[in-house]
């Protein structure tokens, strides 16, 4: 009976695949329509036109003409860059240390770490600034970075990944003489590539679409970053959406380059997170 139950409720494969189509196609769709609105007028796009134009060339050279997309792109690289190797650096330490060393009072810490994720960043937002403009750090890449060159998620991710962490290889490196930041570097990063890559994805798209502080912190226009450039174009009278969907599409397309290039050793981070 329990063998034609199982039997009667199967799923024909032919119907899965068109269901995972269609869901496909949805999910694409707006990548879609983002890229066809890039080579449109920006009537023929308040108009809802769906199919590709012949208007990209004079939209970007539109966008060329009245902004600084290269200097834009270039900080938003850099920015993320500095933010993402920073925040691996320190947040692997910690999540290793959490992990490895025995201490009482790591438990205690760690909830303490969980529960300044409960804070707003908002609510810090404007302390930061005072203390930033006294340290002369507005418009520069380390005042970019330095407040979330440590978070509690990373952290958290990073200790719950060495929880599968093989604990007799450290002792045995301490056995044979090596430091601390050896087995760091030299046993502990390998192993966990995964998890590094992981993490560096997330936190280059965090980085990346970082919005609300780099308004705050970066004010000239040299500094400003692809969030708050295409953010720029939608003030005023009137929005060149043609050159709007350019700069999105610019600002879009590294993501997408980065996650299909890396979703394997993305999925087997998280998966090592998990376990």
């Amino acid at each position: 009976m329990k063998i034609g139950i199982q039997r009667k409720f199967r799923i024909p494969r032919t119907v899965m695949y068109i269901f995972l189509i269609i869901v496909c196609f949805f999910s694409v769709s707006p990548f879609l329509y983002m890229i066809s609105a890039a080579t449109n007028k920006s009537v023929d796009i308040i108009k809802g036109k769906i199919f590709f134009g012949t208007y990209l060339m004079e939209n970007i050279k539109t966008l060329v003409k009245n902004s600084n997309i290269g200097q834009a792109f270039w900080n938003s690289i850099r920015n993320s860059a500095a933010g993402t190797i920073a925040s691996l650096f320190v947040c692997s330490i910690a999540g290793y240390a959490f992990q490895i060393y025995r201490d009482k009072t790591k438990e205690r810490l760690m909830e303490i770490l969980l529960l300044s994720m409960m804070v707003p960043f908002a609510s810090i937002m404007v302390p930061l600034f005072q203390m930033f403009s006294k340290m002369h750090l507005l418009d520069t890449t380390t005042g970019f970075v330095l407040p979330s060159i440590a978070t509690a998620f990373l952290i958290f991710f990073f200790r719950q990944s060495s929880v599968t962490f093989p604990y007799e290889l450290v002792q045995a490196a301490r056995v044979d003489g090596l430091g601390e930041f050896g087995i760091y570097s030299r046993i502990y990063l390998p192993i966990m590539a995964p998890t590094f890559a992981a993490a560096g994805i997330v936190t280059f798209m965090a980085h990346w679409n970082n919005y609300i502080w780099p308004l705050v912190i970066m004010q000239s226009q040299k500094s400003q970053t692809m969030p708050l450039l295409a953010n720029g174009m939608i003030a005023g009278y009137y929005t060149d959406n043609g050159m709007l969907m350019v700069t999105v599409t610019v600002y879009t397309l590294p993501m997408i380059l980065i996650f299909i290039t890396q979703q394997r050793r993305f999925v087997a981070g998280v998966l090592g997170a998990v376990k």
